[in-house]
């Protein structure tokens, strides 16, 4: 008798409307009113959607990524995203793109992360970036919207991302915040990953305690904003809610070098585990390890695929 085959994994398509060329160094102390002198530097594709399609890849998935880039920072960064080989999609714009800079203070362990406003875009260019999604909706698979928005990009703009995914018979995954989050949610999406703040945001509460942050993920559930929220709560780990109620993970114990891209490693490897056919409770574990795997790393590296693997092991569920 053949050997069962194993189910192909369902296709996953990333979008990232505001993404950022990061770079990242060091120096002893950060201070005014004098040069600063940095360590070595490093540059990484950075923007949410980038990020998720670079760790579901690191994670052995298949995934097509689609982003706009403009300018020398947007070659830039389309020649690193070629040099990790992402199938990719490049919707070109007139503005240049953006860049970040993180600098890790090394006398005290602190951390600086400067976030820059993305390259206005037109109505043509958000228009394009909305087409080539519909145009490319794997049907009966993902598509994760992740990032903030730039300027010019209505604030439902996710929202419309929701629709066209709806209509295309696939699942839509939106991580964002304020207006663009809430306007999502509205809509009604698959899969939402707020931190505490945003999601006190949305509700307009500060959500302190964790009754609060539960109470809070269960009504956009009980609303039909999603079918699954997944709130992440740094060391603390993770929450996530359904109609089946509510699930708890604990993150395993990691030294923490820097927690850029955690929240994205965590969402790519939900996803991925989802579209390989692993149950939620599964996946959602595989998250909580991703998440902490980034934590291991410096500056704006992502996590790897051993560390994950390793962490999915540790991570345990929290006791009621």
């Amino acid at each position: 008798m053949e050997a069962p085959q194993p189910t192909r994994a369902k296709p996953i398509l990333t979008l990232t409307v505001n993404p950022a060329l990061d770079v990242s160094t060091s120096t002893e102390r950060v201070y005014s009113g004098h040069k600063l002198r940095c360590g070595g530097s490093r540059l990484d594709p950075g923007g949410g959607g980038i990020n998720v399609a670079r760790v579901i890849q690191r994670l052995g998935g298949n995934v097509l990524a689609v982003y706009s880039a403009g300018g020398p920072t947007g070659e830039a960064y389309r020649r690193l995203i070629e040099a990790e080989r992402i199938p990719s999609v490049v919707i070109p714009v007139q503005g240049d793109t953006r860049q970040n800079f993180t600098v890790d203070e090394d006398s005290t362990g602190n951390q600086f992360r400067f976030v820059l406003q993305g390259a206005e875009l037109s109505e043509g260019e958000w228009g394009t970036c909305l087409e080539v999604v519909a145009r490319s909706v794997p049907v009966g698979g993902y598509v994760v919207a992740s990032g903030s928005l730039p300027p010019g990009v209505p604030e439902d703009f996710y929202a419309r991302i929701a629709r066209v995914v709806r209509k295309g018979d696939a699942r839509c995954v939106v991580d964002s915040s304020g207006p663009a989050l809430s306007k999502a949610l509205a809509e009604g999406v698959f899969l939402v990953k707020p931190s505490r703040r945003e999601l006190g945001e949305h509700f307009g509460a500060l959500l302190q305690s964790e009754e609060s942050q539960v109470d809070a993920a269960l009504a956009l559930v009980a609303d039909g904003c999603a079918e699954y929220v997944a709130l992440t709560l740094g060391d603390a780990g993770a929450v996530l809610a359904s109609k089946k109620g509510v699930t708890r993970l604990q993150a395993p114990p990691v030294q923490v070098l820097s927690t850029v891209g955690a929240g994205d490693s965590f969402l790519g490897a939900f996803v991925l585990r989802l579209a390989q056919g692993h149950p939620v409770e599964a996946a959602f574990s595989s998250a909580v390890a991703a998440g902490s795997a980034a934590a291991m790393t410096p500056a704006t590296e992502l996590c790897h695929r051993h560390d994950v693997e390793r962490l999915e092991k540790e991570v345990t569920a929290a006791a009621d």
